[in-house]
């Protein structure tokens, strides 16, 4: 299993790392990911796509704080993850991050998972 790390980026608020994990790319965000910040997450994802990766895995256990700028990133990532053949699933999302795609609805969207084991081990998200 390959977990070398492909990139990462950071601001104040937000730190994003991305690495492969056999043919998923995990990306890890940690902090805020608020309209300030949202591009932060947005490029990473992007460029993962950009180079073949199918398999978009979020692993939100360090992420703090999401708003709709931030699910809409999430959003636009798995609209283009699916059109690409592909999918994103959500893992070890905290009660306050949780409760904003519950809220919302976006829940039922995703391949949400309570670990990064299962949703690496999920093949079908």
């Amino acid at each position: 299993m390959d977990r070398g790390t492909v990139g990462s980026a950071q601001s104040g608020r937000l730190l994003v790392e991305v690495r492969e994990e056999g043919s998923s790319a995990v990306v890890t965000p940690a902090g805020e990911l608020d309209h300030h910040t949202a591009d932060l997450l947005r490029e990473p994802l992007d460029d993962c796509l950009a180079k073949g990766f199918k398999r978009l895995v979020i692993d939100c256990a360090r992420l703090e704080f999401c708003d709709s700028t931030g699910l809409n990133v999430l959003l636009g990532a798995r609209l283009k993850a699916e059109a690409a053949g592909g999918g994103v699933s959500l893992a070890g999302m905290q009660p306050v991050v949780a409760r904003v795609f519950e809220i919302t609805g976006a829940d039922a969207v995703f391949s949400v998972h309570d670990s990064l084991e299962a949703a690496l081990a999920d093949e079908s998200g």
